[in-house]
């Protein structure tokens, strides 16, 4: 039976909190696939958190994290601030120290440099403080502010909530100390559970023989939080095998030169040339694939969901089957069955550069093995 159309003249809007939220921040939002120096990305005056900043939105974030840049001038300190989302922390240039707290009588201080990670614990007070008084310190946050300012949409209730998280950080002295447990976390993975990482560059790395190219790797729980972090590196001469996963793995390159490929399953391959402070986003369930062409180990940070203590589940499960067959219901594809181009582009990549390509026995490797 028919009825008569309801008298409702006005469309629904629909409202995405947290991108009206960065808009009002009136600093620069930094779009599409990669930034090719985060060290000398354009900063603006930043009201709110003190300091010089700009967002990087890159695509592959698919709106479950996001990134930004804060520049803090020589001698000078960010505002203090808290926040009801995670917050990780790389620093990419400059040295200095941060305070975190709950209670005023009880701050923890730790001292950083350029190379050093950590985290925040969840809605602690904190302040990041300049080392230097000639020079600018620059660090890149990777968050999950959009899941969580989408879902309360109230930035009051977001930014100046006064719940304790004391089960995450209660004031230990040692908090940042830079120690941790070594976790074994699956077959050749081992995971270190720590709240403060002083050299990226420097930390030990463990075999990762199923992910290819004779690669080493570590993977980090910091301050509890759900989402996580990982170290990679590769030798010279090889690449990683393609594979795929969930959105918002901020992959920060600390060392090497060479390139990715992106792509969607069945469509044209997008490169992304990278080195030493490059950021690259994989979008949502691309395949994507990493290649050092040049003459060192390349060595890279991501920064993503895929806690393996905090099950988040659903569509942010990142990392399920990452290193398996695709012909076995996996997300990646072993090098016997990547298109053959991809071969013969890395090899004329490393002839520019003057580089040896180490491949042809890791393919016969990875053949023998299956």
């Amino acid at each position: 039976m028919a009825t008569t159309a309801p008298d409702a003249t006005e469309v629904m809007e629909k409202v995405n909190a947290y991108e009206a939220f960065k808009r009002q921040e009136g600093i620069p939002i930094v779009r599409g696939f990669a930034v090719e120096d985060l060290r000398t990305v354009e900063v603006q005056p930043w009201a709110r958190k003190g300091g010089r900043g700009a967002y990087i939105s890159l695509d592959g974030n698919g709106g479950v994290n996001d990134a930004y840049v804060c520049e803090i001038p020589p001698g000078q300190a960010t505002h203090p601030g808290r926040q009801l989302f995670e917050e990780m922390v790389y620093v990419l240039e400059g040295n200095g120290s941060t305070q975190v707290w709950y209670d005023d009588n009880r701050k923890v201080s730790f001292e950083w440099k350029a190379g050093s990670l950590f985290a925040i614990p969840l809605n602690a007070m904190h302040r990041h403080f300049n080392g230097r008084g000639d020079k600018p310190a620059r660090f890149l946050a990777v968050t999950d502010a959009p899941v969580v300012v989408n879902l309360f949409h109230n930035l009051d209730f977001v930014f100046n909530t006064p719940f304790t998280f004391d089960d995450r950080f209660a004031g230990q002295e040692n908090y940042f100390d830079g120690k941790g447990k070594l976790w074994r976390t699956g077959t050749n993975r081992f995971t270190l559970e720590t709240n403060f990482v002083p050299d990226t560059l420097g930390i030990e790395l463990y075999t990762w023989k199923e992910r290819g190219a004779g690669g080493k790797n570590i993977t980090f729980e910091l301050a509890h939080n759900t989402m996580a972090a990982h170290i990679s590196e590769f030798p010279v001469g090889t690449y990683k095998k393609a594979h795929r996963h969930g959105p918002g793995a901020h992959v920060i390159i600390l060392s090497g030169q060479g390139y990715s490929l992106l792509w969607p399953e069945g469509a044209e391959r997008r490169r992304c040339d990278w080195r030493p402070g490059t950021i690259v986003v994989p979008p949502n369930h691309w395949f994507h694939q990493h290649f050092n062409s040049g003459p060192e180990p390349a060595r890279y940070l991501a920064l993503r969901w895929g806690s393996r203590r905090y099950d988040m589940g659903g569509a942010i499960k990142t990392e399920e089957k990452t290193d398996v067959d695709v012909r076995l219901g996996g997300a990646q594809i072993e090098y016997p069955n990547e298109d053959p181009e991809i071969h013969r582009i890395f090899e004329a990549e490393l002839a520019r550069n003057g580089a040896p390509c180490r491949m042809k026995s890791m393919v016969e490797w990875c053949t023998a093995e299956q």
